[in-house]
């Protein structure tokens, strides 16, 4: 539920502000035309005196405070209006526990950025990041593992807290290696505590096979089924040859042939018990589909309702326009009355 927040000025008839635009015309017009003379002579030698400066400034000055008086009326008339909304949104979200692979293999440079070659790992940032910005009334937390799991965020609303954690996220912060089962069950720990979402869903990433940790891949599988949670696996990678940085004698950045083991029946296996789908990535354009189609798979309800509460200004203006009429009456007919 957000707070109440103020609209600021709105207009209810805002077409008719566009009559402002008449003053400056009828501005013009009358300067340029001149206003009717009432006495006519042969000669205007002897009305010099009359046309002073200080009479020019007092006609001007009354003719100003009735333009003034005129659109203070215009927008009287637009009836300007201040409000304040209140949104109040039920939603039915999903608990979705990101699982992200950050052993060394992942720096392998198969997919791209842009045009240009990139690691795995900066693909999978940028498409996962996108995938959170189009979630936002669902809670998400990070698992990132390699030799072991460990916590980059809890489930959390806070999106934008939750991308500056994962922008952190760097390989190298953990012992090397594919510990998977472990992650999983890292994973599903974190989902067992609410179920008051309308579904809970682990999206497990990686480009290898299980060669750490204590608990094996379906294992950990057949726990998160036991808990009612979904699972979707996505093996991430070209298979082949891939090249792969490395540094030299003189620690400048090389590139070498590298090839890594992909286990894909295991990660089959563990969408299968997971009552999820397997997914397999091997360019950036095919990961970026695969989390739109679990977005699609995933979609959370919610519905929106919106009070809004709107206070009429416009007898200020238009009080203001007739107080300038009323002057500008008053000045006219008094001590700057014109003597026919």
């Amino acid at each position: 539920m957000n707070p109440f927040a103020d609209y600021g000025i709105t207009f209810a008839n805002p077409w008719l502000l566009l009559l402002l635009l008449a003053i400056p015309l009828l501005a013009w017009l009358r300067g340029h035309r001149g206003s009717a003379p009432t006495v006519i002579f042969s000669s205007t030698a002897q009305l010099r005196s009359l046309g002073n400066r200080v009479t020019s400034r007092k006609g001007n000055f009354l003719t100003g405070l009735a333009y003034l008086a005129l659109a203070s009326l215009i927008v009287g008339l637009a009836r300007p209006q201040k409000g304040k909304t209140l949104t109040h949104v039920e939603a039915s979200g999903i608990d979705i526990m990101l699982v992200l692979d950050v052993s060394r293999s992942m720096l392998a440079e198969d997919f791209t950025i842009g045009g240009r070659r990139a690691n795995r790992l900066a693909v999978v940032k940028q498409v996962t990041e996108k995938f959170i910005e189009q979630r936002p009334n669902d809670r998400i937390g990070i698992v990132a593992f390699a030799g072991k799991p460990y916590l980059v965020s809890p489930l959390t609303l806070d999106h934008d807290w939750l991308l500056q954690n994962m922008e952190r996220v760097q390989i190298g912060m953990v012992e090397d290696g594919t510990a998977i089962g472990s992650a999983l069950a890292s994973a599903a720990n974190r989902l067992r505590g609410d179920r008051s979402a309308k579904s809970r869903v682990i999206i497990l990433l990686t480009d290898g096979d299980n060669n750490a940790g204590k608990i094996t891949p379906v294992t950990a599988a057949e726990a998160a089924r036991a808990l009612g949670l979904k699972i979707y696996t996505i093996g991430a990678g070209t298979e082949g040859v891939v090249p792969f940085p490395d540094t030299d004698m003189f620690g400048r950045t090389i590139y070498r042939s590298a090839q890594f083991k992909l286990d894909v029946e295991m990660l089959k296996k563990v969408a299968e018990l997971g009552n999820g789908q397997f997914f397999r990535a091997t360019d950036t354009r095919s990961l970026e589909g695969i989390y739109t189609e679990i977005d699609k798979l995933e979609k959370s309800t919610f519905e929106m309702k919106k009070y809004s509460h709107y206070r009429d200004l416009y007898a200020w203006f238009v009080g203001t326009g007739a107080a300038l009429l009323l002057l500008q009456m008053i000045l006219s007919q008094t001590v700057w009355r014109k003597v026919p």
